[in-house]
This record gives structure tokens, C-alpha cells and sequence, in this order.
């Protein structure tokens, strides 16, 4: 609307950080039984904020990138950004193990 943006971030990078905290908190959501399972939480984020059915919800996602790597990534943002990105325990979890949310 003819302002100037107030960051140096690209696009990409300010995505990133809006999807990596979408997916921290919905493994946090299973760690408090907000959601029962990775499921219930696919089913929520199409329908409920629109997440792109290609991914297949926020678990598969993870899934396809990795918990080591999420986590990572969560700890790097959470160095320069604060503790809003510190990981989750479950995501932490996941990473030692090298867990995936869905078994194939």
C-alpha cells in the first residue's frame, strides 16, 4: 500500500519463519493432547487455516523434512529471534530418535 517494508528479510526467509513455528506448535498441540494425533491435526490445518493439501499437513511435512533438520532450524531462529522458536519436546524427541510422525 505504498509503505516500505521494516525488514532486510526475503519473502522466503519470512515464510520459513511463519511455517516453522506452524509446525512447532502443532507437534506441541499432540505433546498437551490438544489433537490426538497427526491426523486430526492434517484434517485442521486444511480445513481450519488452509494448508496446502499437496504437503499433507503439517506432520508430513516434518516428516519429509526431518525432525533433526526442523529442529535446527527451530534452534537457529530461536538465536537470533528469541525463545518463541525453541523447539518442542516432541519435536526434540523425534530428532534424537530419528522418528517420523507417521509410520510408512
Amino acid at each position: 500500500l505504498g509503505g516500505q517494508p521494516r525488514t532486510n528479510q526475503s519473502p522466503q526467509e519470512l515464510a520459513e519463519r511463519c511455517g516453522l513455528m506452524m509446525v512447532n506448535e502443532a507437534a506441541r498441540c499432540v505433546d498437551e493432547g490438544i489433537i490426538r494425533s497427526p491426523r486430526d491435526g492434517y484434517i485442521g490445518a486444511i480445513f481450519g487455516i488452509g494448508f496446502a493439501p499437496v504437503l499433507g499437513g503439517p506432520f508430513r511435512y516434518m516428516d519429509r523434512i526431518g525432525a533433526a533438520q526442523l529442529t535446527t532450524r527451530l534452534q537457529e531462529h530461536a538465536k537470533r529471534f528469541g525463545q518463541r522458536f525453541e523447539p518442542c519436546e516432541r519435536l526434540l524427541q523425534r530428532a534424537q530418535g530419528n522418528e517420523k510422525f507417521y509410520s510408512e
